[in-house]
C-alpha cells in the first residue's frame, strides 16, 4: 500500500481512471477512516448540542469569500442560481430558528487549473460546517479543536490497523492530543515567513507557500488569528476596537497538511453587511433573501468549516486530496 508520512516535495501523485480509484486498496482504506471521522464528528457535534441540517446545494448566490475560486451556473427555472462554493449565509439564516447547528456539506468550487497539481484542491469536497449563536471567536475556535481532537482520537482508537497499512504512524498525533493548540496572529505569521526569507504579503491571506512553510515548522495544529480586511468574506466580522482586523482564524494542521479549518465571528448588522459588501465589491441587490433576514434581525454567532478530505487526509497521511475522495475531480480536469 501507499507509504508516506510526509508530502514529498516534488508534485503530488496524479490521479487514476475512476474505476481503477474505486478498486484500490488506499482508497478503501481512506474510505474507512473518513466514515470513523464522520461518525466521530457528529457524534462531538451533538454532544455541544448542535442540531444537524441538510445543506442547499443551489442558490440565488453563494460565499464570495473563496480565494481564487468561481462557483458554476445553473439555470434554475429561467432565474441565474449558483452551485453552493459554502452554505456560510445560510448557516446564518438557520439561526432564526437552530441555536446551534452544523452540516456535512457538499461544495463545489472552480479553482484555478494550476491548483491541480497542489494536492490540496478539489473541485468537489465537503465541509463540516458548524454555526454557534452568541458565540465568540474562542468559543468556536474551542470547538474547532475539541471537533478534531475527538476525530482523531476516535479514528485511532477505531481503525488503527488502517493507518498503520497506510503507513501513518500514531505518534503523528501525540502532541495533538496532550495539549493545548498555540495561537499566533496573522501579522506574527507574516514577520515569521519574511524573516525566514519568504516574501508573504502582509494584506492577504497566508499564500500556499507560506502555510506549508508554518505548518512544517510545527508539531501540533495551531490557530492563525486576526487576519486583514480585506483578506477574507464580508460575513467576517470586523473588530469594533481595531478597525482594519477581522475576528476571524484559521487551523493549520503541522507536519504540511496545512489548513483545516477556517472560521470567524459573523457580523450581524444589517448595515455593516451592506457596508461590507460593498466595500469587497459585491452587489447588495444579489443578496436580498439574505439582507432581508438580517434587517428582521438576525443573531449574533461565530462558526467554521473543517474540509472533510483535508482532515482524512491529514489523519492517513495521503500524499494528495484525490487519493481520500472517492470520485475526485481536480481543477482543469475533466473527470466524470
Amino acid at each position: 500500500m501507499h507509504h508516506t508520512d510526509h508530502q514529498p516535495d516534488g508534485p503530488a501523485p496524479r490521479p487514476v481512471p475512476l474505476g481503477e480509484h474505486l478498486a484500490a486498496p488506499t482508497t478503501r482504506a481512506a474510505m474507512a477512516v473518513q466514515q470513523e471521522a464522520l461518525y466521530a464528528a457528529r457524534e462531538y457535534l451533538r454532544g455541544q448540542g448542535c442540531t444537524e441540517l441538510l445543506p442547499p446545494l443551489v442558490g440565488p448566490v453563494t460565499d464570495p469569500g473563496g480565494r481564487g475560486a468561481k462557483a458554476l451556473d445553473v439555470d434554475y427555472y429561467g432565474q441565474p442560481y449558483k452551485l453552493m462554493t459554502s452554505a456560510i449565509l445560510y448557516k446564518q439564516a438557520s439561526l432564526r430558528g437552530f441555536d446551534r447547528l452544523f452540516y456535512i456539506a457538499p461544495n463545489v468550487r472552480v479553482e484555478p487549473p494550476e491548483t491541480a497539481g497542489t494536492g490540496r484542491h478539489l473541485v468537489e469536497f465537503h465541509q463540516i460546517d458548524v454555526e454557534l449563536a452568541g458565540a465568540s471567536r474562542d468559543e468556536a475556535m474551542e470547538v474547532a479543536a475539541g471537533l478534531l481532537t475527538h476525530v482523531v482520537r476516535h479514528v485511532l482508537d477505531t481503525v488503527p490497523d488502517v493507518l498503520a497499512g497506510l503507513g501513518r504512524d500514531p505518534l503523528a498525533f501525540t502532541e495533538l492530543l496532550t495539549g493545548k493548540f498555540d495561537t499566533c496572529t496573522h501579522a506574527e505569521a507574516v514577520d515569521r515567513l519574511r524573516g525566514g526569507g519568504h516574501p508573504q504579503s502582509a494584506d492577504a491571506e497566508i499564500d500556499w507557500v507560506g502555510e506549508e512553510t508554518l505548518s512544517r515548522e510545527a508539531d501540533r495544529p495551531f490557530f492563525v488569528t486576526d487576519y486583514p480586511k480585506g483578506s477574507r468574506g464580508f460575513y467576517d466580522r470586523e473588530d469594533p476596537d481595531r478597525p482594519g482586523v477581522l475576528r476571524n482564524f484559521d487551523l493549520i494542521a503541522h507536519g504540511g497538511y496545512g489548513e483545516l479549518v477556517s472560521g470567524s465571528e459573523r457580523e450581524a448588522d444589517y448595515a455593516t453587511i451592506v457596508t461590507r459588501m460593498r466595500e469587497s465589491g459585491e452587489n447588495p441587490a444579489k443578496y436580498d433573501w439574505y439582507l432581508k433576514l438580517a434587517r428582521e434581525g438576525i443573531p449574533t454567532s461565530a462558526g467554521f468549516g473543517m474540509g472533510v478530505q483535508r482532515l482524512v487526509r491529514f489523519l492517513t497521511g495521503l500524499d494528495a486530496l484525490w487519493q481520500v475522495s472517492a470520485y475526485p475531480k481536480l481543477p482543469g480536469v475533466v473527470a466524470p
